[in-house]
């Protein structure tokens, strides 16, 4: 991953709501989906034709994390 690649997953991560579910674009440079269940943000994606996506679960706080 290129440092601008890193960035940008940065940035995404950093604007991400906390404790929820969200999908990341193939590159992880986006959020391109999100939820408060793991259903939700699939079904989106599903919605959307997207299979490529990574879905995560965001912690309740970022303060004991590094990204």
């Amino acid at each position: 991953m290129s440092t601008a690649q890193m960035d940008a997953r940065t940035a995404a991560l950093n604007g991400a709501p906390l404790d929820a579910w969200i999908a990341l674009s193939n590159d992880e440079t986006k959020i391109v989906a999100r939820g408060a269940t793991y259903q939700e943000v699939a079904d989106a994606l599903d919605k959307a034709g997207d299979d490529t996506s990574v879905i995560v679960k965001t912690p309740p706080d970022w303060s004991i994390l590094s990204v």
